[in-house]
């Protein structure tokens, strides 16, 4: 059986790492798969990924890095991106791995209007997301944190879901890939952690970073969207 890779494009900050693991395994809890299942690739570290037929799909991490940094390992992966829509790979990016893929797919990445998003939030299906088959309600919680995001989808995407300070929290470029700002492989206990890390930040930007840790909450909703992705394109092995 073909292996899940996960496109690693970045890593979590030590203090959380050490604490709470780090993306690749985030992404294999969520997604309900077996470590024998994957295949990493660290690209952020120059390491080279496989064609895309010998996989079964990929997930794309979030980043510390800017998809405006165009960085060289980026846009060779934002390439390997258009290659796999061309097969119809099944594609799942998060954050960074969103933006990647809006990016390479001809949108438009550069800071977030307004400032850092950060904490648990509302997210609001939009009305092009009532064909699809995403088993969520019309509001839900999800954990966000980023600076840039998605100003511009490409064409002929469809807007499935909004927050109050960022429209384009969840994509659908093609029958089998999709994209979140959101991070549903985040728990309550990682969001605090980043919350925690960003407290100064946070300050400095005028928020106030006590609220918005107390604000914190369980996204259960969000969580399963990692698990159903990976159950309709059959990787999933490990049972809820």
């Amino acid at each position: 059986m073909k292996p899940v890779l996960i496109i690693r494009t970045g890593r979590a900050p030590d203090s959380i790492r050490a604490r709470h693991g780090d993306f690749p395994h985030w992404f294999r809890l969520g997604a309900g798969l077996r470590l024998q299942q994957l295949r990493i690739v660290d690209v952020a570290s120059g390491e080279a990924l496989p064609a895309p037929h010998e996989v079964a799909g990929a997930m794309i991490t979030g980043s510390a890095a800017m998809v405006t940094e165009r960085a060289a390992w980026s846009e060779r992966t934002a390439g390997w991106l258009r290659d796999a829509m061309d097969v119809e790979l099944p594609l799942f990016g998060v954050c960074y791995g969103h933006q990647l893929m809006a990016h390479a797919l001809g949108g438009r990445v550069d800071y977030l209007p307004g400032g850092r998003e950060i904490g648990t939030r509302s997210i609001e299906l939009s009305p092009d997301a009532a064909s699809e088959q995403l088993a969520l309600p019309a509001s839900f919680r999800a954990h966000t944190t980023h600076e840039q995001s998605v100003l511009e989808p490409p064409a002929g995407t469809a807007v499935l879901a909004r927050s109050a300070r960022d429209p384009h929290q969840l994509l659908r470029y093609g029958p089998h890939a999709i994209s979140t700002q959101f991070h549903p492989e985040f728990n309550a206990e990682v969001m605090r952690a980043y919350i925690k890390r960003k407290h100064a930040d946070m300050r400095g930007e005028g928020t106030d970073p006590q609220q918005i840790f107390s604000a914190v909450a369980a996204t259960p909703i969000a969580r399963r969207l990692l698990r159903q992705f990976s159950r309709r394109h059959g990787w999933s092995a490990v049972p809820e």
